[in-house]
């Protein structure tokens, strides 16, 4: 089956939610060890940015995280 774009980006960012949660850090704290602005990281959460984030940015946030960056695309 093949799976239209928007399919990867909820996981991705569901997961990024998730594991920032289990991490007890707000999207501010993320987005500091992250080193990016914490609006971006709100708009990756919340679906208001379609295709608006790059693997480099979700490396990034892993990276922040602690956490491997496949844990992303788990379903």
């Amino acid at each position: 089956m093949i799976h239209d774009d928007n399919y990867y980006y909820d996981i991705i960012r569901k997961n990024i939610k998730e594991y920032r949660k289990k991490a007890n850090l707000t999207q501010q704290q993320l987005a500091d060890k992250a080193g990016i602005s914490m609006n971006y990281i709100a708009k990756i959460e919340s679906k208001k940015m379609q295709r608006g984030f790059t693997i480099v940015v979700a490396g990034r946030i892993a990276d922040a995280l602690g956490i491997d960056i496949r844990l992303l695309f788990e379903n």
